[in-house]
């Protein structure tokens, strides 16, 4: 079984620290940084941009996820690539031209991810199950932090799962809206692999690293 993966999103962090909120992260051995972008037109909140990534890479050693929530995203994917992406990640309703897209991703040398919004059925992104290195499953609908967890989208994680393996595809599940320490089990057993979480890090209540710390006891539990 691969390696479980936490990956932090800054989308919930005191901007005025950012350097101090990653070094948290990177100090408590979280895995990855997941990085939000949106344009306040495919979703409704406008955040970051290259720039943040650019910031985010000189500040820490964890990779970069970075998740396009972005109109026209194959427009952007070389700046964030140049920025210092690890992973790049399009949504399959903004992104008709997907095998293009992942591919342009791939040919510059980062992780290729498709995401679904929790309104878009699995079939809609059977044909680049076998393309993307990532596949991500949104569990609340994309544009803000501290939403409520959305509890179909467990079924959504089961079905992406035994797609992947019937194709014996390494592809990993990503998740991502409303991860805590009671949904991060429901998703694991499911069947994801890298799971992004937000208010549960960043706005715990004894701090960033308590809030990894949980995280990664429900990882390593069965």
């Amino acid at each position: 079984m691969p390696k479980l993966i936490l990956a932090p999103s800054i989308l919930s962090a005191d901007f005025t620290r950012l350097g101090e909120g990653l070094a948290a992260c990177e100090s408590a051995n979280a895995d990855w940084i997941h990085i939000d972008v949106m344009d306040g037109r495919f979703v409704p909140n406008i955040s970051m941009g290259p720039f943040i990534v650019e910031a985010c890479k000189r500040a820490t050693k964890l990779p970069l996820d970075v998740h396009l929530m972005i109109e026209k995203p194959e427009r952007h994917i070389e700046a964030f690539a140049k920025a210092g992406a690890s992973h790049i990640i399009v949504h399959i309703e903004a992104c008709p031209h997907i095998h293009r897209a992942l591919q342009h991703i791939q040919s510059l040398g980062c992780k290729a991810g498709v995401a679904l919004n929790p309104g878009t059925p699995v079939g809609a992104i059977e044909a680049v199950l076998g393309d993307a290195d990532q596949i991500l499953v949104m569990s609340v609908n994309p544009g803000y932090s501290g939403q409520k967890f959305i509890p179909s989208t467990v079924a959504k994680v089961k079905e992406v799962r035994k797609k992947l393996d019937a194709l014996k595809s390494s592809a990993r599940i990503e998740v991502d809206g409303g991860i805590d320490v009671e949904t991060l089990p429901k998703m694991k057993k499911a069947g994801a692999d890298v799971f992004v979480a937000a208010t549960a890090v960043f706005k715990h209540p004894k701090g960033t690293k308590a809030g990894i710390q949980s995280l990664q006891a429900k990882l390593r539990s069965t």
